[in-house]
């Protein structure tokens, strides 16, 4: 079976966790890592490395070439989906072969879909979102763009989390909790009020941060 190229864009601990869901998944070849660290294009063991600044030269290389962001900032991954202003198609959507996906359940370009995730009926996911390592995420969520699901972290059923919220490692969401746009919930959290936008709450039950 041929593989599609594929570019990884990010070198950090969260690249190499994407990378071997790559080789699992089976549908794309790596043939290039981008970081900024690189100041310039060179080639190491046949493949590519380099400033983020060059994937304009790959894709103009080879039209099908697929782009997956692979860093843990949900800041970071924005603004470099604003740098590159690559079409959504571009993306690549990276699921783990462990993961239990429901067939009604929506997930967006670029996002990363961990091992052991199970994301069940009718949930929507965004854009560049990371559900993390065992998650679970419930019936008729709506994830928004960029956002991050942490490691075992549940979010049981219509819950909402906004544009680019992180939810720590093994914190719960009741139902029908709102989490706003950029907030943070602290690990082992378990959020039983909506927490308004721009805001970090913790404990248990999570209370915002002043």
């Amino acid at each position: 079976m041929t593989m599609n190229p594929i570019v990884v864009i990010g070198e950090g601990g969260h690249s190499k966790v994407v990378q071997d869901m790559i080789a699992a998944d089976g549908r794309y070849q790596i043939v290039a890592i981008l970081d900024d660290k690189y100041q310039a294009m060179h080639e190491r063991d046949g493949m590519v490395y380099g400033p983020v600044s060059v994937v304009s030269d790959l894709i103009s290389e080879n039209p099908d070439m697929k782009l997956i962001i692979a860093i843990g900032n949900n800041r970071v991954r924005a603004d470099i989906v604003e740098r590159i202003q690559a079409d959504h198609e571009r993306f690549a959507t990276v699921i783990h072969p462990s993961a239990v996906i429901s067939p009604s359940a929506r997930i967006g370009a670029g996002t990363v879909v961990m091992p052991n995730c199970v994301i069940n009926a009718h949930a929507e996911i965004g854009k560049h979102v990371i559900i993390n390592t065992g998650a679970i995420v419930e019936h008729d969520n709506r994830i928004g763009d960029y956002a991050h699901i942490s490691p075992n972290a549940t979010l049981t059923g219509n819950v909402v989390i906004g544009e680019g919220a992180h939810v720590g490692a093994a914190a719960t969401v009741i139902p029908g909790i709102r989490i706003g746009s950029w907030s943070v919930v602290g690990a082992g959290s378990v959020v039983i009020r909506d927490i308004p936008d721009g805001k970090k709450a913790v404990g248990c039950p999570a209370r915002l941060l002043e």
